[in-house]
């Protein structure tokens, strides 16, 4: 009984013994109390690299776009060259159709109350969609005629201006529309179209195709148009269809009472490789990456040799701040146009317009000058 009463009393000591070592000491309280504060080494270690692992995160993110898009860079002008059907959609731009969801079929939608809508066929297979704009003095007479009245309007007295917009967009663009308002109320007819491939046209676009579409439009207005005059206008890449056109006409000496180019280039290598947008044309063998195709495509819009072989008057107008035809490539072109022999006996004009009057690419159309520059 004693045995086992001492070993109780003992175990009992080293219970209260080993309680009393765990409760802290009025001076150790502070210092314990300190150290469960603390943050375990590895934990305040990894508080520290988070900021850096985000940064880290963050450069790694951006350095990988920026390889992306360096790749990109240069892979473009490779896939342009293996496939020359690129660069020729980027010249014709023909599957923008700005603006969009508007109807063609109805031109009064426009505000063109005195147009017609026709669709011509100058090939098996192309079907192309024309406007025809009266002299705004016809606007009453031409309120639900159809198109028979608006084809004999033709050959009333007044003359008729064929016009043949540029790259993208639809007859039904936004300038255009101005212009046509702008010229119908100056006496003439405008008569422009979508080419094979634009709007509503059916058909694959290609130049020749676009110069087969203006030359039988042409035709198609001489057939109605009696002894009017008939002048030829065209902007931009529809300097190229004109200057085309025009030589064709004057070659089987049938030419246009005029030409009229608004914002012209030499010839589509030279506009290419001036474009104030191509963010390649330093790039090492841009010739051959990215002008090359396009002549393999059969594009090339020569209007500086087309003009060599051009007899009739030619009126040439272009914006100084123009930022998508450089300013120096249609004085350029007048230039190599006033010293060509075909011209020896017509007029040719260069208007400029000042940088001041913001007329820019395709707002010529809103100068006072214009009636006075027409006559």
């Amino acid at each position: 009984m004693r045995k086992r009463n001492e070993s109780v009393t003992v175990e009992h000591e080293r219970s209260a013994a080993a309680a009393a070592a765990a409760v802290p000491g009025p001076l150790d309280k502070g210092c314990s109390l300190r150290r469960s504060l603390r943050l375990p080494a590895s934990a305040a270690a990894e508080g520290m690299k988070r900021p850096l692992g985000r940064r880290y995160g963050l450069w790694f993110r951006f350095r990988k776009l920026l390889l992306w898009l360096l790749g990109m860079y240069i892979a473009i002008p490779f896939l342009v060259k293996l496939c020359p059907a690129i660069q020729a959609k980027l010249v014709f731009l023909n599957f923008v159709r700005v603006p969009y969801f508007i109807d063609l079929k109805r031109p009064q939608d426009q505000g063109l109350n005195h147009t017609c809508n026709y669709y011509l066929q100058p090939e098996e297979d192309v079907t192309i969609g024309v406007w025809h704009t009266v002299p705004a003095a016809l606007w009453k007479n031409a309120r639900g005629k159809d198109q028979l009245w608006f084809e004999e309007a033709l050959g009333f007295s007044h003359p008729v201006i064929l016009y043949l917009h540029g790259n993208a967009g639809t007859r039904g663009g936004d300038h255009r529309v101005e212009l046509y308002k702008v010229l119908s109320s100056l006496g003439y007819h405008v008569v422009t179209f979508d080419y094979r491939g634009w709007g509503d046209s059916i058909g694959s676009p290609s130049e020749r195709g676009m110069t087969y579409d203006a030359l039988h439009v042409f035709d198609w207005i001489k057939a109605r148009s009696g002894d009017n005059p008939v002048y030829i206008w065209g902007h931009s890449l529809g300097t190229g269809v004109a200057t085309n056109l025009v030589r064709r006409l004057c070659e089987r000496e049938t030419p246009p009472d005029a030409l009229i180019l608004e914002s012209p280039f030499t010839n589509i290598r030279e506009e290419a490789r001036s474009h104030p947008f191509s963010i390649y044309r330093y790039f090492p063998g841009f010739d051959w990456f990215f002008l090359d195709p396009i002549t393999t495509s059969g594009i090339k819009f020569a209007n500086d040799e087309n003009v060599k072989y051009i007899s009739c008057s030619l009126l040439i107008l272009h914006a100084e701040d123009d930022p998508v035809v450089p300013f120096h490539l249609g004085k350029k072109l007048y230039n190599i146009a006033a010293t060509s022999r075909s011209f020896r006996d017509y007029k040719v004009q260069f208007v400029p317009f000042h940088t001041d009057l913001g007329y820019r690419h395709k707002y010529i159309y809103r100068s006072p000058e214009l009636p006075r520059i027409l006559r």
